[in-house]
């Protein structure tokens, strides 16, 4: 269902992006919606019926957003991110490194100081 849904979506976002293209653009800015107050009230145009339909899809795709959120798929509880992994292959041993030979040396012997002659 969840595919299902993000497929609409995206149909939907297809749809809108083409039918804002396809609209007549309106320029003038804020002052050009106030000054032509006669089409609020006039016979309504062509354009009314793209706009409309902008709106609606626009409507919609926040609709199904909303519902992909209910058959989102659920995460796995995992503890860890290293849980997710699975070594493929194991890690090959550290190379070690030759023992010396023991060295038959006899412990050094501590020699007292030597004294010196007094003179």
């Amino acid at each position: 269902m969840y595919t299902i849904i993000l497929i609409l979506i995206v149909l939907a976002s297809v749809l809108m992006c083409l039918t804002v293209l396809i609209q007549e653009s309106k320029g003038g800015g804020l002052a050009a919606s106030y000054a032509s107050g006669n089409t609020l009230l006039g016979a309504p145009k062509t354009t009314q019926i793209i706009e409309k339909i902008t709106a609606g899809l626009a409507i919609a795709i926040l609709v199904l957003c909303i519902a992909s959120t209910a058959f989102m798929p659920q995460a796995t509880q995992v503890d860890s991110v290293m849980d997710l992994q699975q070594p493929t292959t194991t890690a090959p041993a550290l190379p070690t490194l030759p023992e010396a030979p023991a060295a038959e040396t006899a412990p050094a012997a501590t020699e007292a100081p030597a004294e010196t002659p007094a003179n």
